[in-house]
């Protein structure tokens, strides 16, 4: 078994990527590479890309996950079912191992793809708290637009089997637990939010989730953005520029996250998130039950 460090970016189908392209821009990635059949999207953080269309029937084509090194790369490609070791296609390099989860999902693990600069990101000035005031003699003032994402958060799919789901990917790439959801029964496990194990290193809550519960398929997909206002200004830009929006704006009990979901022109649900919690191998994992996952602190999970 290896551990991966984290997620690495999402493929899509898509039957235009003129379309794909307008949504991506709304919803704040910015384009790193595109050619006739394929559109790369990255953030402003320093990964080369987080999001991939590929022309096509429109629909979910895998997740990726970045290997720690070069060592557990080549210790994957040996492992049940796994390919040979692969270029990537896409800008920055780098080579990958395919797999198929259980229910026919493609998983790829990549490694060595070359980092870019960063992008500028707008930060606003201090907040003013009710209790802790750090803003004097200086008007707050935004900048209207997309919510620019910074990276890519985790992924969640739909699977027939959450047990057999669990273990091939809790045995391939060291996933931890760090909620686990019950249903009825405590007894009876129907999902798991995973993170990565990178020591005492703090990660995000969850890179992934598999929840058995209804048809297999992609659930959503979800990019972090600087904080509460990149989140607000980002659902008036999508709402004006007329996309679907799916639920939200609230605040997840289950990772604290405050999210806003948005569905692209083929029904994908994007979410921008910011402020999760963050957890190191230390934590240990709780047990809870389907209202806690779907419940809120504060607003909504359905428009």
């Amino acid at each position: 078994m290896i551990k991966v460090r984290d997620i690495a970016f999402v493929r899509f189908g898509v039957p235009d990527l003129d379309e794909m392209e307008r949504f991506t821009h709304a919803f704040g990635l910015v384009t790193s590479e595109r050619s006739n059949e394929a559109l790369y999207s990255r953030g402003t953080d320093t990964s080369p890309y987080v999001h991939v269309a590929e022309r096509g029937d429109a629909g979910f084509r895998g997740v990726a996950f970045e290997a720690a090194s070069a060592e557990d790369l080549e210790a994957a490609a040996k492992m049940e079912g796994a390919s040979a070791i692969e270029d990537l296609d896409g800008p920055g390099g780098g080579r990958r191992v395919r797999f198929s989860d259980p229910d026919g999902f493609p998983v790829e693990l990549v490694h060595g793809r070359a980092t870019v600069e960063p992008l500028p990101v707008f930060k606003p000035l201090p907040l003013n708290r009710g209790g802790d005031v750090q803003r004097r003699g200086v008007r707050q003032r935004l900048q209207r637009g997309p919510a620019q994402v910074k990276r890519i958060g985790h992924c969640v799919l739909v699977v027939s089997d959450f047990a057999k789901s669990e273990a091939w990917y809790k045995s391939r790439f060291g996933f931890l637990d760090s909620d686990r959801v019950y249903l009825g029964d405590p007894e009876k496990l129907i999902s798991s939010f995973m993170r990565c194990d990178r020591g005492d290193e703090f990660v995000d809550h969850h890179t992934f989730l598999c929840v058995e519960l209804g048809e297999p398929g992609f659930e959503h997909v979800a990019f972090e953005v600087e904080d509460f206002d990149a989140v607000m200004l980002g659902h008036d830009h999508l709402k004006e520029a007329g996309y679907e929006h799916h639920m939200g704006v609230g605040r997840h009990i289950a990772g604290s996250q405050i999210f806003d979901y948005w569905r692209d022109p083929w029904g994908h649900s994007h979410e921008h998130f910011t402020d999760g919690d963050l957890l190191n191998a230390g934590a240990e994992a709780q047990l809870v039950d389907p209202q806690t996952v779907l419940g809120t602190w504060w607003g909504g999970m359905a428009r």
